[in-house]
C-alpha cells in the first residue's frame, strides 16, 4: 500500500510502482469490467448513436451493474451524446464510459494522510464484521512502519477473540506494537490506556479496531460513541480519521452499512475492499455519492500492496479495461 501525498501520489513513487498498482486494480476489476464493457459496447454494436430504446437498455446495464438508478440516468444522457466514428469502436465507447463514470466520482476523493498530521496521529477503524477491517489496519500498519513510522495496533474489538489473534499476527509481520486485553473487557476503557500509552511513549500512529456487530445496532454505536469521547479526554481532536471499511462483494448491502455507521460515527473517510472478487465493483460510485466523506482508500487484493490511495480515474478507466492516462 502507499500513502497519498497532497496530490494523490506517494512522495519518491516510481513509475514502475504506479503501473504496478494500475495493473494489479485493472486485474481486480476484470469481472467488473468483462460485464460491464461486454453489454455496454453489444448496445453500440449497430450504431454511432443511441435511440430512446437504446438509452432505457443502457441504463437497465448500468443499474444492473449496482450503479443505481440517477447515475445510471447522468451516464446514459452523456453516452447519448457522444459521437463514434465507427459502430466497431470498442474502445471509444469505453473512453466515452470511462469518462462518464469518473465525472460521477472526481469530487469523491480523499487523501489519507496520517504521518501528515499531529502525533500520534489517531486512527479509528469501523465497520461490519467480515468488511475486511482488521486485513485492511494490518496493511496500513504494516506500510507505516515500513517508512519508519512508530505504529501501535489496538484490538478493540474485545468480543472476538479472533480478531485479537489476527491483529496480534499482523503487528509481528509489519513490526508494530500491540496492545489488547481479554475477551468482553471494556473497548473504551483499552482506547484511552492506548492514546495515553501513545503520547507518552512517542507513537507516531495509532490504530484502533472496533468492534462490527449488527445485531443490536443502537449498543454498537454507543460503543463507538463511547469511544470517542473516552479518546478526546486524552487528546480533544482526536480521532483524527475514522476509517469505514466497506466490503464490495455484498453490494447494495455496503450502502445500508454506510448509512449505519457513517451517519453516527463521525465517518472521515471510507476504505473500500474486495474489488476483486465481484463482478459489480460499480457499488462503489453510488456509495461515494451517498455518503458525506469521501472514498480513501480501496483494496483488490490480499497483499499488502493491494490496498491504495483512490482515485477517480484511475478507477473509472480500470472499470471499463482501459489502460492509465499519462
Amino acid at each position: 500500500m502507499r500513502l497519498a501525498s497532497k496530490h494523490g501520489t506517494a512522495v519518491g513513487m516510481t513509475e514502475e510502482k504506479k503501473k504496478g498498482w494500475f495493473e494489479r486494480l485493472t486485474h481486480g476489476l476484470s469481472r467488473t469490467s468483462q460485464t460491464l464493457t461486454e453489454q455496454v459496447t453489444q448496445v453500440f454494436s449497430q450504431k454511432e448513436s443511441l435511440s430512446d430504446s437504446d438509452l432505457e437498455a443502457l441504463e437497465d446495464l448500468l443499474i444492473e451493474s449496482d450503479l443505481g438508478p440517477q447515475i445510471s440516468a447522468n451516464i446514459s444522457a452523456k453516452m447519448a451524446q457522444a459521437k463514434f466514428s465507427s459502430s466497431k469502436d470498442s474502445t471509444a465507447v469505453r473512453e466515452a464510459l470511462a469518462s462518464a463514470l469518473a465525472d460521477e466520482l472526481v469530487n469523491h476523493e480523499g487523501t489519507f494522510e496520517p504521518l501528515g498530521g499531529p502525533k500520534p496521529y489517531i486512527v479509528l477503524f469501523v465497520g461490519v464484521n467480515g468488511s475486511g477491517k482488521t486485513t485492511t489496519l494490518g496493511k496500513i500498519a504494516a506500510s507505516l512502519t515500513a517508512k519508519g513510522a512508530k505504529v501501535l495496533i489496538v484490538a478493540g474489538d474485545t468480543f472476538r477473540a479472533a480478531a485479537v489473534e489476527q491483529l496480534k499476527v499482523w503487528s509481528e509481520r509489519a513490526k508494530a506494537d500491540f496492545m489488547g486485553r481479554k475477551t468482553g473487557a471494556d473497548a473504551a476503557g483499552l482506547a484511552y490506556d492506548s492514546v495515553v500509552k501513545a503520547k507518552e511513549e512517542g507513537y507516531d500512529v495509532v490504530l484502533i479496531d472496533t468492534a462490527g456487530r449488527l445485531q443490536n445496532k443502537q449498543a454498537l454505536m454507543d460503543e463507538l460513541l463511547k469511544i470517542v469521547r473516552v479518546i478526546k479526554r486524552v487528546d480533544p481532536d482526536a480521532p483524527h480519521e475514522t476509517l469505514l471499511v466497506l466490503d464490495a462483494t455484498v453490494g447494495r448491502n455496503a450502502l445500508s452499512q454506510e448509512q449505519i455507521f457513517g451517519r453516527q460515527a463521525f465517518v472521515s473517510g471510507l476504505v473500500m475492499t474486495k474489488l476483486d472478487g465481484t463482478a459489480r465493483g460499480g457499488i462503489l460510485i453510488p456509495i461515494a455519492k451517498a455518503s458525506d466523506a469521501p472514498i480513501k482508500l480501496i483494496g483488490v487484493g490480499e497483499d499488502i500492496e493491494d490496498l491504495h490511495a483512490f482515485k477517480a480515474r484511475d478507477f473509472a478507466r480500470s472499470m471499463v479495461g482501459l489502460e492509465p492516462q499519462a
